[in-house]
């Protein structure tokens, strides 16, 4: 298979208009969203999705998102909608957030993993929702790249994981944010995050009124969302999470052959300059796969305050070093 590059940047009408083609005739396309670029096929088109879970090489039992162009679109897809969805979708759709509601029926349980239940969001990217809109129904859209990679950022990371397994990738340019949606599951009677992301606990619980926890965030054998379950967003290089730059120093001079990159907020000791590229939300993943690129052997992070206190940004990377 050839895959086609539609660069949206220059070109948007011709990009979009070829994209929708392509899904819904059955096809599987990279897109750009706001969080990170995804794997687009239609909802209802279940070998479409199923192109999806081959060219991931994704688990059967991890759910997908499905993506909305308005509100309206929710209704297509999902039934016994709670008032708590509408309010959260007034409050940040378009934006980085994922809804869990039940299922219609008519929606093909490859989609959510043969759960009674779907994600839903609607990204805040005009290219991802004319795309939509002009598929005429909702996308699932999982992350484009192989499962348990960093997710991609930018169009190149989309083609280094998925050129060939394809039709085709929208190149919308970089994404602001940087990493996936929150996640919140509001169908029992204490709302749940099962997954950060950059709409936090306490911006829901201020739009909610009431108290919203966070899971626990260990490994579940039946996940509802994606993130749940398995290794996720992990760079070849094993991943190691420092709390001070004495430790790291002291790390350096263990084993000294080894090809090293430091993530980190803050400006590093004189001797370790060189070695130190910026971590956030927005770079982790770039960075990553910078470190795949270069042949690193080691990635270690400074987990100093402010990345701690950052829940999405050390979700990811506690992810990223399980079984590491």
């Amino acid at each position: 298979m050839t895959t086609e590059l539609l660069n949206a940047i220059t070109n948007p009408d011709s990009a979009i208009v070829r994209a929708a083609e392509l899904l819904r005739s059955g096809e599987i396309v990279g897109i750009p969203t706001e969080t990170v670029y995804g794997l687009g096929a239609c909802v209802f088109n279940e070998k479409a999705v199923q192109k999806i879970y081959e060219a991931k090489g994704r688990p059967q039992d991890n759910p997908l998102i499905a993506h909305i162009a308005s509100i309206e679109d929710v209704e297509r897809i999902a039934i016994d909608i709670p008032d708590e969805f509408y309010r959260l979708a007034d409050a940040f759709f378009p934006g980085a957030l994922t809804v869990i509601l039940k299922k219609r029926k008519e929606v093909p349980s490859i989609v959510s993993a043969g759960l009674d239940t779907i994600a839903v969001r609607m990204p805040a990217h005009e290219i991802a929702l004319r795309i939509i809109t002009e598929a005429g129904e909702p996308l699932v859209a999982p992350s484009a790249n192989r499962s348990g990679k960093p997710s991609p950022t930018t169009a190149q990371h989309v083609f280094d994981d998925m050129n060939g397994r394809i039709a085709a990738i929208v190149d919308g340019g970089q994404c602001r944010v940087g990493i996936e949606s929150t996640i919140i599951d509001i169908l029992g009677v204490t709302p749940i995050i099962v997954r950060p992301g950059s709409i936090t606990r306490e911006d829901i619980e201020s739009v909610l009124g009431k108290k919203v926890i966070m899971h626990s965030g260990e490994e579940t054998s039946t996940p509802i969302a994606p993130g749940m379950k398995y290794r996720h967003y992990a760079p070849q290089a094993a991943v190691r999470l420092m709390k001070s730059w004495e430790a790291i120093s002291e790390e350096m001079e263990v084993n000294p052959n080894l090809k090293r990159m430091i993530l980190a907020t803050e400006n590093p000791p004189s001797e370790l300059k060189n070695l130190v590229y910026l971590l956030s939300s927005e770079t982790i993943y770039a960075e990553f796969r910078r470190a795949d690129a270069e042949s690193f052997q080691e990635i270690l992070i400074l987990c100093n305050d402010t990345v701690q206190s950052n829940t999405a940004l050390m979700n990811r990377i506690a992810k990223a070093a399980s079984g590491t």
